[in-house]
């Protein structure tokens, strides 16, 4: 019989043996966020298909090519979020958060789906950092929210990144700019694609988002945005720049950068990678002044990023970052028969009470393959249990990684014998690392 318990394409497991890297990743965002003021929200995993029409921009690639979209049993058209933003700014409006202190500071860590090719670093089913800065005009602003990436990029021990940033400029100076687009661009129509052609009149701009080479060699010489933007928000550019020399954050300024999605204003941004291939962007995000609006709600000039995890896992594995190591057992018990089977599991639920990771014999094997399984899962320390043990209340403690055995008494010495032991390592590791410091 064919195997019928196989991933959808497009589709990953995180397996056990990989999760922790997994929970450094997002402990690690979830902390950096927090020192930046930002709290989690958590949203659903599909919405109304108008608002990613509304938001993201029903001339962008997501919403022609790559929405998940269906009718439930109501016959309304749901939709399986695409990115992040448009589902917390929902939320934010829907609950009123934006009557509260202002700025909102969300985050979230959440999958998502795109119906398109899968490759390395993109899945049709994807996982986000994402952080939505809700109520800010300042430019100020748009740097916290680039220098939260750049932390959270530099805490994960992550090399060669580059960070390009553009202004792509307010709907009133950007106007001019579509203007000088559509003009351009109607020279070659006869060469751009099916769906450039289809942008040149609604939507020019995202003809410089567009994959195919034709495209992409056309779009080469096509007018830049930086030429057109008034100055308020040339100024609000210049200050973003200002602020970010300030902190320390170098980056280069990539006129051709527009998003592919169609609420983006002014600042945008992408943090990019060589070391995963022409798909290098890791985080991206900008600023979306009239998004609020657009869904329903007041004027709130608001920004965010999204960062792909699985890209951010690609990019760790391949420069050799460090992860912490995974959480090993502490103690693995070897009972011999069934007064030996419940002492196991007695002293396996007093260590687990201070703390330690405990386990004992669930499969009915022999004394050999317990050992043999004890040393699989790196059990730091083992004890066998029979009949002498019981009768003597006491037994062998060995440590795994030196050898050394120990008498304890049961139940309570094994405890003791294994927080002395830990004390004593973590001592030693701590001693180990401030001599590695010494000059």
């Amino acid at each position: 019989m064919d195997l019928i318990a196989e991933a959808i394409k497009g589709t990953g497991d995180v397996l056990p043996g990989n999760a922790y890297k997994w929970h450094y990743i997002e402990k690690t965002v979830s902390d950096v966020a927090a020192l930046f003021g930002f709290r989690e929200i958590r949203t659903p995993v599909f919405e109304k298909t108008e608002l990613f029409e509304r938001s993201v921009g029903d001339t962008t690639d997501v919403v022609q090519k790559e929405m998940y979209t269906f009718n439930d049993k109501g016959g309304r058209s749901i939709t399986l979020r695409p990115e992040g933003t448009a589902g917390a700014v929902r939320s934010i409006l829907e609950h009123g958060l934006f009557n509260e202190a202002l700025p909102v500071k969300a985050y979230y860590i959440t999958s998502c789906y795109r119906y398109e090719k899968p490759q390395a670093g993109r899945l049709r089913e994807f996982h986000q950092f994402g952080v939505e800065c809700i109520g800010a005009a300042a430019p100020t602003a748009d740097a916290e929210i680039i220098m939260l990436g750049d932390m959270v990029l530099k805490r994960l021990g992550i090399k060669n990144i580059s960070l390009e940033i553009n202004s792509i400029g307010c709907p009133q100076c950007r106007a001019k700019y579509t203007a000088a687009l559509k003009e351009y661009f109607a020279a070659s129509k006869d060469k751009l694609c099916e769906t450039c052609l289809s942008r040149l009149d609604r939507n020019p701009m995202r003809i410089l988002d567009c994959k195919s080479p034709i495209c992409r060699e056309i779009a080469e010489g096509a007018p830049k945005i930086l030429d057109y933007i008034c100055d308020e928000c040339n100024d609000h550019f210049n200050q973003v720049k200002a602020h970010l020399n300030a902190a320390g954050v170098k980056f280069t300024v990539n006129p051709r950068i527009v998003r592919g999605l169609d609420y983006y204003t002014k600042t945008v941004f992408e943090f990019i990678s060589n070391d995963i291939g022409s798909q290098g962007a890791v985080c991206a995000g900008g600023r979306y002044d009239g998004l609020a609006e657009e869904l329903g709600g007041p004027h709130l000039p608001s920004l965010g990023f999204g960062m792909g995890l699985e890209r951010i896992l690609m990019v760790m594995e391949k420069q050799g970052c460090p992860f912490p190591e995974e959480k090993k057992i502490d103690l693995y018990i070897a009972p011999m028969g069934g007064a030996a089977a419940s002492e196991a599991v007695k002293i396996c639920s007093l260590a687990r009470e201070e703390g330690f990771a405990a386990l004992t014999d669930v499969a009915g094997r022999g004394l050999k393959a317990q050992m043999k399984y004890a040393d699989k899962i790196g059990a730091k320390f083992t004890l066998v249990l029979g009949e002498n043990e019981l009768n003597s209340k006491s037994a062998r403690l060995k440590n795994m990684q030196s050898g050394e055995q120990i008498d304890v008494e049961l139940p309570d010495g094994v405890i003791s014998a294994i927080y002395d032991e830990t004390i004593k390592n973590t001592f030693a590791d701590l001693e180990s690392s401030l001599e590695n410091l010494k000059i």
